[in-house]
């Protein structure tokens, strides 16, 4: 039996970052690796883009069906982000992945963060930052989703959203992802050696009588023969 007894319940980790900082490519390439992470799903009331799968990428669904969502407390965060539209975190399954010992991620903005951060004192916030602002501007464009004034905006957003990087528990830039993906993976198996992990420390009869044994050969200021 190890001496020390860790608490199995998961922890829950929210990545934010601004727009087109690559945070949902960091998650895709840490559940390859990281076999104990478990991606919650966001819900939105966005339009469905290129190539996104209902259910996978998020759940899509009107604005009205969001709305019920929130008068039925069914979302443990929520907001309402770029045009108005909603995003937020279903309840469902997250305590259960939780208590399994799973590590929960929540990717989700900077607004649905502040919210969880007021709920969950353990959480672990980690921001994600694209490594310049020209780097953003580059990938809004060669994504294509918006027109001019939106990227214009998504752009006015992502300055503001920067400031905000202080009330997180780490920052990672994604430059290489693999970097990036391993870094973010450090810091879960790091967590995970907090003290106040710690549930129990165990000593056996025999190491209890190895330790009287040295502490008494100490106090007589014995030679101790190994």
């Amino acid at each position: 039996m190890n001496i020390i007894k860790s608490k199995k319940r998961g922890s829950l980790i929210v990545i934010s970052g601004p727009t087109c900082a690559g945070k949902d490519s960091i998650c895709r390439e840490l559940a390859k690796i990281n076999k104990n992470v478990w991606i919650s799903v966001s819900c939105t009331s966005r339009p469905i883009r290129g190539n996104e799968v209902d259910g996978v990428d998020y759940f899509f669904v009107t604005k009205e069906e969001f709305e019920r969502k929130i008068r039925n407390d069914e979302m443990l965060e929520y907001a309402q982000v770029h045009y108005n539209d909603y995003y937020g975190t279903p309840k469902e399954h997250i305590k259960e992945k939780l208590d399994a010992g799973y590590d929960v991620i929540l990717v989700i903005d900077i607004q649905g963060a502040l919210q969880i951060k007021e709920k969950i004192d353990e959480a672990i916030f980690i921001f994600v930052l694209a490594p310049t602002m020209e780097d953003i501007r580059k990938r809004l464009i060669k994504r294509g989703y918006e027109n001019t004034e939106q990227m214009i905006e998504r752009f006015k957003t992502a300055y503001k959203e920067i400031n905000e990087l202080t009330k997180y528990n780490y920052v990672v830039v994604n430059d290489v992802l693999e970097d990036a993906v391993n870094k973010v993976n450090s810091i879960i198996t790091s967590e995970k050696c907090r003290v106040d992990r710690i549930e129990e420390v165990y000593l056996s009869n025999e190491e209890e009588i190895i330790h009287e044994f040295l502490v008494d050969k100490d106090l007589k200021n014995e030679e101790i023969d190994i």
